[in-house]
């Protein structure tokens, strides 16, 4: 009988997230408003559209391996050299390969537990043990306690999603530094920092390669290019190299890098994303006050809306979906007493706001 080798013959059947698309399919549902993913809800930069849109016809041709341009823009960005970017289809594939090059079957990584879920997945599947720590009971990263589950297992990873997901929260350049210095020296800190644009720049690590940290960066969230797949890594070149061996040659999608390329030089539109998601966050933090569901802090493009118990959330996330409103909910407490929404468009929060106050009239917190 033919099988699977014996570490993933190990793993549960799985998958880390259920998409809208088949919920929609499993609901019979028409239409549904999107505020689950994360999602830009401002799409890409009409600069990156035009650009893409113009590139059609050769979509016939692969991408350029090296990705050169792209990461001859991005290290002008960073003060770095162009061997100290990284270019991938995605965060997600920058997080597998880190897990491949510098965790070896049986070694073990450290993470939040309910924080975003696909680094443990490459670890799962490529042979590690993930030690799990709780986030604080404000819903914050615990991040002495990553350090001292590190050094308790003496991890070859620790993940930090900074600003974090689910929870929105953030950790300053100062308590990113200690964290790393508190690490086993032959810890690599993989800074996952998907939404980073949408916190306060100034308190954000200086833009350059550190030591032992591999920094991620998409273009998915504050440059709408999620259904394209591209991100980025930056780290020492020294951690970049293991990773060149054993990459895709030709992963990124020759389209993405031409848009991506477009956004970077897209400056206005990137602030107006910024300007129009924090008034956002804004107005649903007025609204979860009003209905007695306070929101989390958040520094990202989603807000966790507090409803007291997992019951609660679990009957609140399931009345918005039968009014056609996708959202998610972190699955580990303290975390999964929340609903956590994607901050939409303008008309996407209008109706979200009267969805969530037709079913906060009928439904006791």
């Amino acid at each position: 009988m033919i099988r699977p080798n014996s570490t993933i013959d190990a793993i549960p059947a799985g998958e880390p997230f259920v998409g809208p698309e088949r919920i929609m399919r499993e609901r019979g549902l028409k239409t549904m408003l999107r505020l689950g993913a994360n999602e830009s809800a401002f799409g890409p930069s009409p600069q990156a559209i035009a650009a893409m849109t113009a590139e059609l016809p050769r979509l016939s041709w692969y991408g350029d391996p090296d990705s050169y341009e792209l990461r001859s823009a991005i290290a002008a960005r960073w003060n770095c050299n162009r061997d100290e970017i990284l270019v991938t289809s995605g965060i997600d594939e920058l997080l597998g390969l880190v897990v491949r090059c510098f965790l070896a079957v049986g070694e073990s990584v450290v993470a939040t537990a309910g924080t975003y879920p696909t680094f443990a997945y490459h670890a799962i599947g490529y042979g590690g043990r993930v030690e799990s720590v709780a986030y604080r009971e404000d819903g914050c990263i615990d991040l002495d306690a990553l350090a001292t589950a590190a050094q308790r297992c003496d991890a070859a990873i620790c993940y930090l999603a900074n600003p974090d997901n689910p929870s929105g929260s953030f950790a300053d350049a100062d308590a990113i530094a200690r964290l790393r210095s508190a690490l086993p020296a032959r810890t690599l800190l993989l800074l996952d920092e998907a939404y980073a644009e949408f916190a306060d720049a100034r308190a954000l690590p200086a833009p350059r390669p550190l030591p032992g940290i591999v920094r991620a960066r998409t273009f998915s969230k504050l440059y709408g290019l999620a259904g394209a797949r591209i991100g980025y890594g930056v780290a020492p070149q020294a951690l970049l190299a293991p990773m060149l061996k054993v990459r895709l040659q030709y992963g990124v999608n020759r389209n993405a890098q031409i848009g991506a390329l477009a956004a970077l030089g897209d400056a206005v539109f990137a602030r107006d994303v910024l300007e129009r998601t924090a008034r956002g966050r804004a107005e649903y933090a007025a609204l979860g006050a009003a209905l007695g569901l306070p929101t989390l802090d958040s520094t990202t493009n989603f807000v966790c809306f507090d409803c007291s118990s997992r019951e609660r959330a679990d009957e609140i996330l399931e009345a918005l979906l039968q009014r056609g409103v996708w959202t998610r909910k972190p699955g580990m407490a303290p975390l999964d007493r929340c609903v956590r929404v994607t901050v939409g468009n303008e008309s996407d929060r209008e109706r979200f706001a009267s969805e969530l106050r037709a079913i906060r009239a009928r439904v006791t917190v």
